[in-house]
């Protein structure tokens, strides 16, 4: 039983995934968190869109194949009754047509089901404070659709060094691998170094880009177009 008490200062998220097995592997990431309760899940587009009505979410993650209607349509169907509802869509298929649809109608993310289960807590909650996620792969769909929109441009290593307390080369190193969702013993395997020394720069890379934890440094990395 989650043992999270839901309150008014919970984020109340939403599954919806024909995949049962999915929605419990998700369901069970979030039971021990703190700030966030799943209030509700649903295995089909329908059902869905009854329960975001009466359950009214902040977020709902959502996939793309819901077995009666797509995930897309369920938001067509709600999203001027529960405007405020934060759409996230967590899905395997990365397509054209349907990434600049989804985000056309607003969606705050778009997430591949490979993603690092680290991250999902962090991207819930910054989701919900009104921030959008998505994915890497989707990014460049996106700028090769709309380079006006979203410029093929990354802040210089020099520009970031300057803004970011001068991390050394080796600690980009490990902050790229940080991103990709490493551990430090993985770290420390790849770089042939010991795992002391991975902790360590991973510890100085948190403090010089003065963040709480190693999920934090990659979302701002990612976000200073770092990797």
């Amino acid at each position: 039983m989650q043992n999270v008490i839901e309150s008014s200062k919970a984020i109340r998220i939403m599954l919806v995934d024909d995949h049962k097995l999915f929605r419990c592997g998700i369901k069970s990431l979030f039971d021990d968190k703190e700030g966030i309760v799943v209030v509700a899940e649903a295995s089909s587009g329908k059902e869905g869109i009854s329960k975001i009505i009466s359950q009214n979410p902040d977020v709902v993650l959502l996939d793309l194949e819901l077995g009666d209607i797509n995930g897309l349509d369920l938001i067509e169907k709600v999203i001027s009754q529960k405007p405020s509802v934060k759409f996230v869509i967590l899905t395997s298929h990365v397509n054209e047509h349907v990434i600049n649809k989804a985000m056309k109608m607003g969606i705050y993310g778009y997430i591949l089901k490979d993603i690092n289960s680290e991250f999902l807590d962090m991207i819930v909650k910054s989701v919900s404070n009104g921030a959008m996620w998505i994915d890497k792969k989707v990014v460049q769909i996106l700028r090769e659709l709309n380079p006006n929109v979203v410029p093929n441009t990354q802040v210089s290593r020099a520009n970031f060094k300057n803004t970011h307390a001068n991390l050394t080369a080796r600690e980009y190193e490990v902050l790229k691998l940080v991103v990709d969702g490493k551990s430090n013993q993985q770290i420390a395997d790849e770089l042939h170094i010991s795992e002391h020394t991975s902790k360590a720069h991973v510890c100085n890379i948190i403090q010089k880009l003065v963040v709480d934890d190693r999920t934090q440094a990659a979302v701002k990395a990612i976000r200073e177009g770092i990797v």
